[in-house]
């Protein structure tokens, strides 16, 4: 790595590093693609990241965090292909991508298995799985509630082993792209803890900045992570599928998915009044015809965790529309209590699902804490962990964002599709389509880090970065940056305040719970906040806050192209799918005591075979277009031509999916 400097009349000599591929993020994804470029032979990389501890890889997980992945056990058959059938199927998903996510799989997950990541095995080696959501197989593994925080820490160490340099205490800010002709990424400027510039200009750049965890006041993103794909938007870049993204019951207190046991020991689900305490109700019970059926859908939650609007009629997402409703519509809490049985329960009286597993689980007994403590006494712990103690306490929780299955748009190589040498990976990358295997984004993340990794040392080796070219891009960056931190000065409101806004508009409009109306009304609102931040800045104390202030600019940006991108689908037609229940007055029932206003569009099944594409443009205007999604490719599989066409590198040819550009709104 070369390191010069740039000097600037507002910032000072300002430090410019000069790489060959430069990694922004430290989840399992970001570091995996670290470690395999250093592994094929790239030496001149760096990590930038906020904090080796920052990320949502490393500080959240769930009951039982899985790892979707080919299955490696048992009788069963299983191939990549079977695999990509299943990717597929989940429908929106380009099926290039979903064959590269099955191929790779085991690759990916062996390369873990060899740094000492402990998924379970057998005496004989197999891999053991279970079924996880949207699974037709046992594919799925776990090595407890943090998995993902067990392959970072393997992560790092092999980081840390082959020297890889990481700068820690980096808020990237902005990403540095070279206009057309000769469009391309060319390296981020970043901020450091005491909001002095850095710069990094790098001929490959691999964005692995998470999920957009920051966009959502109810979320169950760590705190600490706020992600960054609108800084991908700034710069250009096309994204797919913003619409799709997961939510489900989650503590708000501590953040953490309530799914798995949770749910399966059957606990009281209580409101109270907005002080958390006074007119406690157990408020399921009113909604079905006999406690029973109220208990079995909680326990189906377990295994049904996330929202799903094929499963609200007579189904496990009817419970999440009720807390909702408890939550948003009535201004109530709503919390879980394990201390005491729900009114009205009778093991004897459960259904076959619920009793079957309880018993054989050797859980039929005393209060659902005690079940707990028998079936997953790790799921007590944890919350204690964090100072929790559910047997002498209720734990508070809500619907909240978990998980976006859109993102920025690439190649069966992870690059992205209009933006030459930016790789996307791990969540911020939009692989997946509406539905898909609980787990299966730890998968894709290692895949596609992997993929890129492989791709840039096959194809991008040779530094080919015109230097004084970028060094012109970063030097008006620096201006630009400085220009807007300025009128910060000035303004009346400051980052917190204005973050607040769209994180509340975005809970409100944006997420599971959806209406045209509403997300309308929303687009205006998100332009004009963008708009003012663009023209006034936002107040921030001190140089340190500066990251934060611009990471709220660029928040706001993303926040007005998803609400924009949810609009347009909405618009057109698409209807309720996946985790985004679209409300319609006339349209079908979910349940006859609902207030009138819970009535949905359905789906309309066409648009599985399209994937919606977004390009945001530099002037505020966004396109969108539905494209049809790209089948699972019929390969050559005849060995001779296969192994001529590796060793000639013919793999690595683009393969003529960059898109035309979008049509505005069409």
């Amino acid at each position: 790595m070369r390191k010069t400097t740039i000097a600037s009349p507002v910032w000072g000599r300002v430090p410019v590093h000069t790489c060959h591929t430069l990694v922004i993020g430290s989840g399992a994804a970001g570091l995996n693609a670290a470690v395999q470029l250093r592994r094929l032979g790239i030496d001149d990389l760096v990590i930038v990241t906020e904090g080796l501890d920052q990320g949502t890889s490393i500080n959240t997980g769930s009951d039982k965090q899985t790892y979707y992945k080919l299955g490696l056990c048992g009788a069963n058959g299983d191939s990549p292909r079977e695999l990509a059938d299943t990717f597929f199927d989940g429908g929106s998903m380009h099926g290039d991508l979903a064959l590269a996510e099955a191929a790779n799989s085991a690759r990916a997950f062996l390369s873990l298995v060899d740094l000492s990541v402990p998924f379970p095995r057998d005496r004989f080696g197999q891999f053991v799985g279970y079924k996880t959501d949207h699974d037709p197989r046992q594919r799925a593994t776990s090595v407890g509630p943090y998995t993902s925080r067990e392959m970072c820490r393997a992560l790092i160490a092999e980081v840390r082993r082959l020297g890889i340099a990481v700068h820690e205490g980096r808020t990237v800010v902005s990403l540095l792209s070279q206009p057309a002709p000769a469009a391309r990424a060319a390296g981020a400027l970043a901020l450091d803890a005491g909001g002095r510039a850095v710069v990094y200009l790098a001929a490959n750049t691999v964005i692995a900045v998470g999920g957009p965890g920051g966009l959502y006041r109810t979320s169950v993103y760590p705190t600490c992570h706020t992600g960054g794909i609108g800084l991908a938007l700034e710069a250009g870049a096309l994204a797919q599928s913003l619409p799709e993204s997961q939510y489900g019951l989650a503590s708000i207190g501590f953040r953490w998915n309530v799914s798995g046991t949770y749910m399966q020991v059957i606990p009281r689900f209580v409101s109270t009044a907005a002080d958390g305490v006074s007119d406690p109700r157990e408020f399921l019970l009113p909604w079905f015809d006999t406690p029973s059926q109220a208990f079995d859908r909680v326990f189906l939650k377990g295994y049904q965790w996330p929202f799903d609007t094929r499963k609200m009629a007579g189904g496990s997402s009817l419970v999440d529309i009720l807390v909702y409703i408890e939550n948003v519509a009535r201004g109530r809490r709503v919390f879980l209590d394990f201390r005491a049985n729900p009114e009205g329960f009778d093991f004897a009286r459960l259904g076959a699902e619920a009793s079957d597993y309880l018993r054989k689980s050797g859980a039929t007994d005393g209060a659902p804490l005690d079940r707990l403590r028998t079936m997953n006494p790790g799921a007590i712990q944890l919350y204690l962990d964090h100072g929790i103690d559910l047997g002498r306490e209720m734990l508070e929780v809500a619907v909240c964002s978990q998980h976006n299955n859109g993102g920025l748009a690439a190649n069966e190589w992870w690059e992205s599709l209009n933006l030459p040498h930016l790789f996307p990976v791990g969540e911020v990358n939009g692989s997946h389509g509406v539905y898909r295997p609980g787990g299966s984004a730890l998968n894709s993340g290692q895949v596609g880090s992997l993929r890129a990794a492989e791709y840039i040392a096959a194809r991008c080796r040779e530094n080919d970065l015109d230097r004084r070219a970028a060094r012109k891009t970063a030097a008006a960056a620096l201006d630009t940056a400085a220009a807007w931190l300025e009128l910060g000065a000035q303004s009346r409101r400051d980052w917190r305040a204005e973050r607040a806004e769209l994180q509340a508009r975005m809970s409100a409009a944006g997420a599971h719970i959806r209406s045209a109306l509403t997300v309308r009304n929303a687009v205006t609102e998100a332009r004009a906040q963008w708009q003012r931040l663009a023209r006034q800045g936002c107040r921030f104390a001190g140089e340190a806050e500066k990251a934060d202030a611009m990471r709220t600019r660029s928040l706001a940006f993303a926040h007005f192209v998803y609400l924009d991108a949810i609009a347009f689908a909405i618009a057109g037609g698409l209807g309720s799918r996946g985790s985004a229940l679209v409300q319609s007055a006339g349209g079908q029932i979910i349940h006859p005591k609902l207030p009138g206003e819970w009535t949905f569009q359905p789906e309309n099944p066409l648009f599985r075979e399209q994937v919606l594409e977004t390009l945001p443009r530099s002037d505020g205007t966004i396109d969108h277009r539905w494209v049809p999604r790209r089948p699972i490719p019929e390969t050559d599989l005849w060995f001779e031509t296969a192994w001529a066409a590796y060793r000639a590198g013919r793999i690595y040819d683009r393969n003529g999916n960059a898109p035309k550009e979008p049509q505005p709104n069409s």
